[in-house]
């Protein structure tokens, strides 16, 4: 039986690549205690510092609700802070404890490991290529 599609499940795909990607990580986010998205967190605070909780939200790719669930565990757990916007009392923004910055420094490692073996199994070239496809497919689908 043919089907009515001329091309590849490309979100699939996509969601393949990230499994992939992540049975290389996941393993050491584990032993540290860090679920997936907690750890997406950390990563978006390590890079930028204190945010404010939407864009942590955006760049983290977590919904709002569940949002708020992860950083209540990860403050819970001494990872990260959070407090009422000094600029706008109606937002809030969070920011990586000492405890959470060690962690994701000591990650850190580990993940750039990785990188550099995929640049390296891939070619540096096309790793750079596969970046900017994606950039240019992220901001293409943009509202």
């Amino acid at each position: 039986m043919s089907t009515p599609f001329a091309h590849r499940n490309l979100a699939r795909l996509l969601l393949q690549a990230r499994e992939a990607l992540m049975v290389r990580t996941r393993p050491g986010l584990r032993e540290h205690g860090l679920s997936d998205q907690q750890w997406r967190v950390l990563r978006v605070l390590g890079e930028h510092g204190t945010v404010e909780t939407g864009r942590v939200a955006r760049e983290a790719t977590i919904l709002g609700p569940s949002l708020t669930g992860v950083l209540a565990r990860m403050e819970r757990d001494g990872l990260v802070r959070r407090e009422r916007d000094p600029a706008d009392q109606r937002r809030t923004v969070v920011e990586a404890t000492p405890k959470g910055l060690k962690m994701v420094q000591r990650l850190s490692h580990t993940v750039e490991a990785h990188y550099q073996w995929l640049e390296q199994s891939l070619g540096k070239q096309k790793l750079a290529q596969l970046y900017e496809l994606l950039d240019q497919l992220i901001a293409l689908e943009q509202p």
